[in-house]
Formats: structure tokens, C-alpha cells, sequence
């Protein structure tokens, strides 16, 4: 059976690793890594946010979800800070962990159950809620959170651990860092020798 997923079937960025800098090369491998543990994350959150990563990108695949939600963790681990935030939004490491908790909270007040044990239809319609702003997210403390903030987060978070795994890179045809080796036919239309084909 073909895989409705790509249409580079028998592509695989990782065959051309070899063109990368070390440097590079460790951060792709690190990727596709599972941690023993997280840092930041206890079993419940990272059990949340698989289940909401599930439904972002609809895919259940064990591996992108690992990195999907080791990518929030690194998030809650690093000192960066972010490049823009409105007024009345927390910070990134609060939304998150406050968010989480406050998601959780209106399942059982909304749906009488946990989060994760809810149906996918019954996530989305919280999802949903929460990108209209029609709900109130609170935290069991009685913290209110803007919930379209905490929904875009996730959502932004989520596409963008997505979409930096090789495994999908692989799938969209994407052929990786383009250091040190480089594009050269840039032009419409034009690939590199070594970019991927596509196969109907």
C-alpha cells in the first residue's frame, strides 16, 4: 500500500548526513532521541500534550510525538526569552505549565473527565472553545489565563517540532540544512541533484 503521507516514498534526508557539519549532524540526531525523563514535565502534562499534539497535526506516530513534546520541555528548560509578547499574556514557561493545568480543569468542569480521557471530538470542541475565546481558563488555583494565547502557543509550538524532524522532512521532500553544503538552482521549478523526486 502506498504511503498517502508522501509523495517522496523512497526519499530520506538522514542518507545525506554525511554533508553536514558535526555540529549540525548532532542536533539532527538529537531529534530523534527519547529522553529517559524530562526536566520540566511531569507524566500527566506529557501525557496532555501528546494528546494535543496528536490533534494539531493529526498524526499518532510514537517517535514525533517524543520530540514534539521533549520540544516544550527544552522550552520550559531555556533561558531564552521570546521575541514579542502582548500585555496581558505570561510568559511562555507560565502559559505553558498554568495552561496545561487550567486545560485540564475545564475538562472536568466542562466534561466531567480528564483531558486525555476524553473522545478526540470532545478535545477538539475544548480546542476550539479556546481559539474563540468562548471559554474562561482558569487553574485550579482560580488563576485566569487568556486562552487564545495559550491555544496559539501550543498550536505554534507544536507545528514548528513537527516540522523540524527529519522523519517529516523526509515525507515533505525537504532536504535538510542547507549548510555547509548549499541550493544552488534556486530557480522556479529547478531542483538539486540530490533534493528529492516526486513520485505520483
Amino acid at each position: 500500500m502506498a504511503d498517502k503521507r508522501t509523495h517522496y516514498p523512497r526519499y530520506d534526508v538522514m542518507e545525506h548526513e554525511h554533508h553536514w557539519d558535526d555540529h549540525t549532524r548532532e542536533i539532527v540526531h538529537h531529534r530523534m532521541e527519547t529522553p529517559p525523563q524530562y526536566a520540566k514535565l511531569t507524566g500527566e502534562e506529557v501525557a496532555r500534550l501528546h494528546a494535543l499534539a496528536a490533534l494539531f497535526i493529526d498524526d499518532t506516530r510514537p517517535e514525533l510525538l517524543a520530540w514534539i513534546v521533549k520540544h516544550f520541555d527544552a522550552k520550559l528548560t531555556s533561558d531564552i526569552g521570546e521575541s514579542q509578547r502582548q500585555p496581558h499574556v505570561p510568559p511562555q514557561k507560565q502559559l505553558i505549565k498554568e495552561g496545561l493545568a487550567a486545560l485540564e480543569h475545564l475538562a472536568r468542569s466542562e466534561k466531567g473527565a480528564s483531558f486525555i480521557e476524553l473522545a478526540p471530538e470532545q478535545q477538539t470542541t475544548l480546542l476550539v472553545a479556546l481559539e474563540a475565546n468562548a471559554v474562561t481558563l482558569t487553574t485550579p488555583e482560580g488563576q485566569q489565563l487568556p486562552a487564545k494565547a495559550f491555544f496559539n502557543k501550543l498550536c505554534k509550538e507544536t507545528i514548528a517540532a513537527y516540522y523540524s524532524h527529519p522523519q517529516v522532512w523526509s515525507e515533505i521532500g525537504y532536504g535538510g540544512p542547507a549548510y555547509p553544503r548549499g541550493y544552488v538552482r534556486l530557480e522556479v521549478g529547478l531542483t538539486d541533484p540530490w533534493e528529492a523526486r516526486k513520485e505520483d
